[in-house]
């Protein structure tokens, strides 16, 4: 199996008081994917993100990054950060931001100028690269970060919420240089509860719940393990009820005989079932729809109680 960008066997996180930040995480992020660490405010993300960057002190922390042990020097010097809520220097231009964070970085001046024309040019921000940082607005701040979080020429790049409070244009641009990044060979580690922002770029997810993974693959994968098919036939007479179906509703009350059928399977033996009974009984088959479920509903059938329905409560094991 090729190496992976990160491999974590067993990442662990007690705070004083027996508090369980994280609980025996193990994630693997395949090298040159976008992979979303997923999960509602409070739940481990930033600090996993954290103790991957030696920011945070684990309690354990076993596994690789780059190769190479966490906290490794020479890997993190191949790692670019966009932290959340990220405060660039408002008194720098774009540009002197952008080398500011290469000097930080230990990249050479005259590569780091270089990089920030390049990255500023890629980020969109090419006419405002020697503008101050203060009157950008906030998809602009989050432009320029990223291009500071590459100035390095990363392998691995972390990004915490990216596109929060950005507005609709600007989250569109985001996506679009993550999937760059993603071309280019980079590994993106896309830090996020914004679902539908994950569910357009990722290609893997893990959802972490009060500090454990509680479910984790490729997205495809995952969002098809709870398909359905969605089915319309008209009736000459009453409507019936057909095998394998949730109780048919009309679709439109002008038109009372077409009913619509959702069948709860990815499998297409149950569609086909179905139809052949809606036929045998008269029904005519108007359209059958493969539907995948969304990442809103893995999300929510992983953090609310299965019995009550209500949202686990912190500290409560999934």
């Amino acid at each position: 199996m090729p190496e992976a960008a990160i491999d974590l066997t067993s990442v662990k996180k007690t705070y004083k008081g027996q508090i369980h930040a994280l609980r025996e995480v193990c994630v693997r992020v395949e090298r040159g994917e976008i992979f979303g660490l997923l999960g509602p405010n409070g739940s481990g993300k930033s600090t996993l993100v954290k103790i991957l960057l030696t920011v945070v002190k684990p309690t354990l922390a076993q596994g690789t990054m780059l190769g190479r042990p966490i906290g490794d020097k020479a890997s993190l010097a191949r790692v670019g950060y966009l932290p959340e809520q990220h405060r660039l220097p408002p008194y720098l231009t774009a540009r002197q931001a952008v080398e500011f964070s290469g000097s930080l970085s230990g990249v050479s001046r005259v590569d780091r100028r270089r990089r920030a024309d390049e990255l500023l040019e890629t980020v969109g921000l090419r006419d405002w690269k020697d503008r101050r940082v203060s009157g950008f607005s906030k998809g602009m701040r989050q432009r320029a970060g990223l291009a500071a979080a590459l100035v390095n020429d990363p392998q691995l790049v972390f990004l915490d919420e990216p596109t929060d409070g950005v507005d609709p244009v600007g989250r569109k641009e985001i996506r679009d240089l993550l999937v760059k990044m993603r071309s280019e060979g980079r590994t993106v580690f896309l830090n996020s509860h914004l679902l539908s922002e994950a569910e357009q770029v990722c290609d893997r997810v893990a959802i972490l719940l009060q500090g454990r993974i509680v479910t984790q693959g490729h997205l495809n994968d995952l969002l098809q393990l709870k398909g359905r098919y969605v089915l319309q036939v008209r009736w000459s007479g009453s409507i019936m009820e057909l095998p394998g179906c949730e109780t048919p509703r009309v679709v439109d009350q002008a038109d009372p005989l077409l009913a619509h059928y959702i069948i709860p399977s990815s499998e297409p033996q149950g569609a086909q079932a179905a139809i052949d009974f809606a036929r045998a009984r008269g029904g005519v088959i108007e359209s059958l729809t493969a539907e995948r479920q969304r990442l809103e509903d893995l999300f929510m059938r992983a953090v609310t109680d299965p019995i009550s329905g209500e949202a686990l409560p912190p500290g409560a094991a999934p």
